[in-house]
């Protein structure tokens, strides 16, 4: 039978390696090895459990305020179930099947403007992500190649860097900010929730748009997701806070003039996701299988198992 300390032993140095990658910095060793052993290595115990329990392959949401660090918790998972517990993993983003800039542009014309940026329900192609799952669910597999987004040209890649799948996942880890999210009641619609909505949105079409979405196209795709792991942010302001360290880390990556995002640039951006980021937080923090709580330092607090 595995236990965790065998489990601690094997992915410890795979662990610290994928951190430096991140450039996960600022945090003492001991602080990096607690998190594996109190969080990390207990999520993936349960998320073996819950494959095991189901038999086939395992579709999970891992959601969270922008900057709450989705993506590197994606990878710790994927570490660990990979290679203790011999998974095949895939990890997707909902961000790698965002429209292109093209198709948003014209929803800009002729829906709204604020449909330009990325981001929220409707501005992804969640038909071709359902596709994704609904291929996934077949008893024979095909290989398959998937959409890759890339931020810093707001933009799809070309085909040719897509991701190529060619082998079944036995765990699926779909991850993004509003995976999972709900719709509002109307009357909630109603009022503005910052200034942009105000000064931007104030016929409510935007609004009701990204509502009704989230109201048929994406509850549909997220009732594919068995199990739904949430990480809660402090408080809203650490949103843009984070999401400003996460900026200026694709600008030292990348060194070059693509579409970087400045302060101001970021604190409107944010404010598109407000919404439905304070929303998640008391629906998500309720309901969710996992509940990651963070701390204002960006450590785990405590970990909420539900089921």
């Amino acid at each position: 039978m595995k236990n965790t300390k065998d489990c601690f032993l094997k992915v410890k140095n795979d662990y610290l390696q994928l951190l430096k990658k991140e450039k996960i910095y600022g945090k003492s060793l001991d602080s990096k090895i607690k998190n594996l052993k109190n969080f990390y290595i207990p999520m993936s115990f349960w998320i073996e459990k819950k494959y095991k329990e189901k038999g086939k392959t395992l579709f999970l949401g891992l959601s969270g305020g922008q900057g709450s660090g989705k993506t590197t918790i994606a990878k710790i998972l994927k570490v660990i179930l990979k290679n203790f517990f011999d998974r095949e993993i895939h990890v997707s983003s909902i961000d790698d099947f965002y429209k292109t800039i093209e198709d948003r542009e014209k929803m800009s014309n002729s829906i709204h403007h604020l449909f330009k940026t990325r981001g929220v329900p409707g501005t992804h192609n969640i038909n071709l992500a359902r596709k994704f799952f609904q291929i996934i669910k077949k008893k024979e597999f095909k290989n398959i190649k998937l959409p890759k987004f890339d931020k810093s040209t707001d933009d799809r890649t070309k085909k040719k860097y897509f991701f190529n799948i060619k082998k079944k996942p036995e765990i699926v880890i779909l991850e993004g900010w509003c995976v999972g999210a709900k719709p509002q009641a109307n009357f909630l619609i109603n009022k503005p929730i910052n200034t942009l909505e105000k000064n931007e949105d104030n016929k409510l079409v935007w609004r009701r748009y990204v509502n009704e979405k989230l109201k048929k196209e994406y509850k549909n795709f997220f009732s594919m997701i068995d199990h739904f792991i949430f990480i809660k942010v402090p408080n809203f302001k650490m949103v843009l806070k984070w999401r400003v360290l996460q900026e200026n880390k694709l600008r030292k990556n990348l060194h070059s003039n693509k579409k970087i995002m400045t302060y101001k640039d970021i604190k409107r951006f944010t404010m598109l996701y407000q919404r439905i980021t304070l929303q998640m937080i008391k629906d998500l923090t309720k309901s969710a299988s996992m509940v990651m709580f963070l701390r204002k330092d960006h450590d785990v607090k405590k970990i909420i198992f539900r089921s």
